[in-house]
This record gives C-alpha cells, sequence and structure tokens, in this order.
C-alpha cells in the first residue's frame, strides 16, 4: 500500500466518531495479535497504526468537547421576567453556566459583576425621584400611638423588593414563600423605564415648538401657552396612574360629590373611572394615586367636642404604612411619586403623624398656605375649592351678564370666620353704596336678588380668606364671569405653575384692605373689559363633567400633578 493510501485511511478514520474508532481499534489487536502478537514486520506495523489512531481519537474528542463548552457560553438564558434589552450580559463570563470561567483566569471585578445584574438604563442612586431596590429605602415608620397596629415590611425574598442578586446567583425562577402575601412586585427595569419616561418628556416638554394659534386654548390665559400644551400633550400620551385598591369604606373609595369640599369626592369619581390613564398593573404606573376622603375623615373619625385631629393622623399613618408593607412601590421613592386629593381643611394636618408622607408625597389640597411649612410650592397642587350644589348638574346656572350691565362695584356676603373678613367687614359694611359688603345678606334684599345673582351683576367680586386660606368663592366668580379680588396672604393659587393669574383676577394684600376701592377703581374700564373676557374664557378650565373632556377641570388637576412630578425628575 502506497504512503498516500495509508496517510488517507488513517485521517479518514480519525474523523469517525468514538464508537467506530472502537470497532477499529478492537479490529487492529485481533490482526496483530494473529500476527504472533507482534513479533513480525507486519505486527509492528499494526501496532504503530494503533498508537496513531488512539491518538488521534482522542484528539477529536478533546477538540469536540471544547466546541460544546466554547458555543454554551453564549446560550445563557435570561431572567425569567426580563427581557434582553434590560440586562448588559457580556459572552463568555455569564455566572449562570457551570462551565463559565473569569476571562483570563482573573476574578471578575466589581464593576464588571454589576454590570451583570444592573439594568442598563438605571440611573445613579443619588437622583431623588429615580427609584431604587435598596433595601435602605424602607420607609421607617414614626412612632405609633398606644394600641395602634402599625404593619411590618415583608422580608425580602428573591427577585422581590428590594434584592439584588450576587453575580453568582441570578435565578431563572422564584418561588414566593407561602407566608408572603401575593402582591404586585416591581419587575427588574420596570422602575427604569417609567424614570426614562418621565425624563424624555421633561426634555420635550422643554423643547416645546411655539404655538401661534390654538382653537382650545386661549394664549392670554396661560404663563407659556406653547409649554403648556406641550405639557399636556405628552401627559396624555405617557402617563399611568395606578389607583391602591385598599381601604375601608366609607374613609376610601367613597366620593361625596356636593358640597364645599366636592372636589376631591369629583376628582376620586373620575379617577376610579378612568381607563385612558389608569392601569392595573402598577409596574406601568408613573404615579400612585392614595383613594381617601379627607371629608370622611372628619365625619367618622372625629370625637365632637375633643378639638383633637389625632385619630384621623393616626388613621392616614397607619393606612400608609400598610401600603408600604404590602407593596413596594412607596419605598422605591419614599412616596415621592404618589399623591392624595383632599379638599377638608384638616387634610394638610392629618399628615404630620408621617414624615414621609407629609415631606414627600404630593398633596392635592384646596388649603395651599405656603406659611404653615406643610405646603410645598412646586411640588405639591392647590385644589380648586368647588361648591356643588347639584351633584346631578354641576354646571347649573353658570355664566353672568356682559361688563356693560354690571351695575355693582364689588359684592361679598358671607360668614364671619377667620382673621381677614372681619377687617373687611369693619371697613367697608355699609360705608359704601358701590361696595356691596355683608356679613349675611339681608332677608330683605335677597328677596329682591339672590346671592347667585348678585354676583352676576357685580363686576368684581370679593373672596376673602376665612379659617384657611382657600374659598369656593374663586370658582363660583369664574362660573358666572365676575372678575375674582382675592384677598389671602400666602395662598398658592389653583393652577399657578401654568395659569397667569394677573389676567383674571385682583390679588389684593391682607394690609391694603383700606384701599380696596381705590385699588379697584385703578382699574380701567378697557382693561377690566379683557379681564371680564378672560374669565369668560377661563371657566372651562374649571368645570366639571359627567364625562371628562380635554383641559377641563379633572384634566388640569391631574396635569398640575403631572407638571409637579416632572419638576423633581433630574435630567443629566
Amino acid at each position: 500500500m502506497s504512503a498516500f493510501h495509508l496517510w488517507r485511511r488513517r485521517t479518514t478514520r480519525t474523523k469517525l466518531l468514538r464508537p467506530m474508532a472502537m470497532i477499529d481499534y478492537e479490529k487492529a489487536v485481533a490482526r496483530g495479535v494473529g500476527s504472533g502478537g507482534g513479533a513480525g514486520a507486519r505486527g509492528w506495523r499494526s501496532l504503530l497504526l494503533l498508537v496513531a489512531l488512539v491518538a488521534s481519537t482522542a484528539a477529536l474528542y478533546a477538540s469536540f468537547s471544547s466546541t460544546l463548552r466554547v458555543s454554551a457560553w453564549f446560550l445563557v438564558p435570561p431572567l425569567s421576567n426580563s427581557s434582553p434589552e434590560e440586562f448588559v450580559l457580556l459572552p463568555s463570563t455569564c455566572p449562570t453556566h457551570p462551565h463559565t470561567r473569569p476571562l483570563l483566569g482573573r476574578p471578575l471585578s466589581a464593576s464588571l459583576s454589576s454590570a451583570l445584574v444592573k439594568p442598563a438604563s438605571t440611573p445613579p442612586p443619588t437622583e431623588v425621584p429615580v427609584s431604587t431596590a435598596s433595601p435602605s429605602l424602607i420607609a421607617p415608620s414614626p412612632s405609633p400611638a398606644e394600641g395602634a397596629y402599625v404593619p411590618k415590611a415583608p422580608p425580602l425574598v428573591p427577585d422581590g423588593p428590594g434584592f439584588i442578586p450576587s453575580p453568582g446567583f441570578l435565578p431563572v425562577s422564584t418561588v414566593t414563600p407561602p407566608s408572603v402575601a401575593p402582591v404586585p412586585r416591581p419587575r427588574v427595569g420596570d422602575d427604569a423605564m417609567t424614570d426614562l419616561q418621565l425624563i424624555h418628556a421633561k426634555k420635550a416638554i422643554a423643547g416645546a415648538p411655539v404655538v401661534l394659534h390654538d382653537p382650545d386654548l386661549y394664549a392670554p390665559l396661560f404663563l407659556n401657552v406653547s409649554v403648556f400644551k406641550r405639557s399636556y400633550k405628552m401627559m396624555e400620551r405617557i402617563l399611568k396612574v395606578y389607583i391602591y385598591e385598599d381601604g375601608p369604606k366609607p374613609l376610601c373609595h367613597t366620593p361625596q360629590l356636593d358640597g364645599i369640599y366636592a372636589s376631591e369626592g369629583w376628582f376620586m369619581k373620575l379617577m376610579e373611572e378612568n381607563t385612558q390613564f389608569v392601569v392595573k398593573d402598577p409596574n406601568k404606573a408613573h404615579l400612585f394615586y392614595l383613594p381617601y376622603s379627607s371629608r370622611q375623615l372628619r365625619t367618622q373619625l372625629y370625637v365632637a367636642g375633643s378639638r383633637s385631629m389625632k385619630p384621623l393622623s393616626i388613621f392616614l399613618r397607619d393606612y400608609v404604612n400598610s401600603i408600604s408593607a404590602k407593596y413596594p412601590f412607596w419605598n422605591r421613592t419614599r412616596g415621592a411619586d404618589h399623591f392624595l386629593v383632599a379638599c377638608h381643611d384638616w387634610a394638610t394636618y392629618t399628615t404630620n403623624l408621617h414624615e414621609e408622607l407629609r415631606k414627600n408625597t404630593i398633596k392635592v389640597v384646596c388649603n395651599a398656605d405656603v406659611s404653615e411649612g406643610v405646603f410645598v410650592r412646586g411640588k405639591d397642587v392647590s385644589l380648586a375649592e368647588t361648591y356643588v350644589r347639584t351633584p346631578n348638574s354641576p354646571r347649573k346656572a353658570i355664566g353672568g351678564r356682559p361688563a356693560s350691565r354690571r351695575s355693582i362695584l364689588a359684592f361679598f356676603a358671607g360668614q364671619m370666620h377667620g382673621r381677614v373678613r372681619p377687617i373687611l367687614l369693619r371697613h367697608w359694611r355699609r360705608r359704601d353704596r358701590d361696595m356691596r359688603i355683608y356679613e349675611v345678606l339681608p332677608d330683605e334684599i335677597a328677596a329682591k336678588m339672590s346671592y347667585i345673582e348678585h354676583m352676576k351683576s357685580s363686576k368684581f367680586c370679593i373672596c376673602p380668606m376665612g379659617y384657611e386660606v382657600n374659598s369656593p368663592r374663586i370658582v363660583e366668580a369664574i362660573y358666572y364671569d365676575c372678575v375674582p379680588v382675592i384677598i389671602a396672604d400666602n395662598f398658592v393659587l389653583p393652577f399657578q405653575e401654568v395659569l397667569d393669574w394677573s389676567a383674571f383676577s385682583v390679588v389684593v394684600a391682607e394690609k391694603d384692605i383700606p384701599s380696596l376701592k381705590e385699588i379697584l377703581l385703578g382699574i380701567s374700564g378697557r382693561r377690566y373689559v379683557r379681564m371680564q373676557t378672560n374669565v369668560r374664557r377661563l371657566r372651562k378650565h374649571f368645570l366639571w363633567n359627567d364625562k371628562p373632556v380635554k383641559y377641563d377641570l379633572f384634566h388640569m388637576i391631574l396635569h398640575s400633578i403631572w407638571f409637579n412630578r416632572l419638576n423633581h425628575v433630574h435630567v443629566r
């Protein structure tokens, strides 16, 4: 046999799989033994061929095994609840595969190890609005009152809130221990995604195109109509709200739609019926709504004659503690992406037993008084106080006379409480025919002209604060096309972050009450007509509708919450 044929036979046989090689091995041994055990020349050649065959087969098997191992480095199963975009997975260094070894024989660096488990888009933990899974962010509970139950936070479980897997432990699937109630938990990367959406929205608003004309928005009413329109559009496109189902009725989930505190009830009703912004999956939410009623707290928990709000504060503290213990979402931002809507005068004071609720949560309240250190301008939202007399028809009797048919300069009638109203009456009651200032509208006068007709017939409607800075007369004046005159130092006006109140109202300092008539007469006829026209165009932004419409009061409140939340998102 020629050398070429011998080489070809040897090469062909080394390419065979291991079972075929074993057959050749047995045949070669048989030939060698049959030829005298290798004593002859033919036996020696057979033995040499056998050694070469075994060596080639071993080399082929080693190469084949190495190829399988290298290929397996790129076949890494992802986390069961993650997507490829959520993690930075480096080939040949994944800790989940048993054959994985460190690169070049060195241990993984800290930065590389963290890259294997950290969402690629997670911002630095020093930024306040950016969510984090650090267990240090579990809300500390204030000192509980005697006998009050404060739920404890659930233990950290794999893939649960606050759990950060080490590079050597990336579970493919996780089973929640039976002792932990099955509640929604954040999926890896969800909080980072919602933060990125807010950052994108803030950048888009900063670069808002100039609005030259919009039939639905009257530019003189706004500080910057272009920014408002862009922000509103981004809200419609992006914002998602999760409503907690927790809370006992009637303290929670029970809206009241009439009276001077109706604003909180109407917002609750319309929010819970909404399908555009509300989501069932809290992992997709940018904001979280605490659906309790401050009015119901006052009715159900206040002990008559006690002059103490403590029972209300204890309930609210325990309500928030139970939510922060049951769900992980409060602890991600310490409540900064949660909001409450409350119109009762006591609403701000009842947050004092829960530090994070008082400092971090977005408080949408009627009592927007910055002097008391609870309401924070730019974070909290001033809620317009609306007096709804007929819930079935909240828009009944709105509208008023044109400027040329308003014969009364200024009008006020109301109860004497607070520090401002007694001063107003002391200077102007029965002092001037143009200034119709009453404590209570006298019967003989009311028989000729009702309270509402007085507002419809007056150029200016005086809106002094009562016990607190807010007053339903501001919105009433807008309903009846009467220019509101607001007397309440330290009051943050509703939607002040977007509306230009100087275009349709007069704000008078409390110290200037003696000069009130002089101030009003100083407004020219042309300017007054312009202001009253603005009030009429403003009205649609302060109206409740059974089915919310674009730019109405429901959407304006929601936009203020959205806008103020964006103000606390840091953009690099």
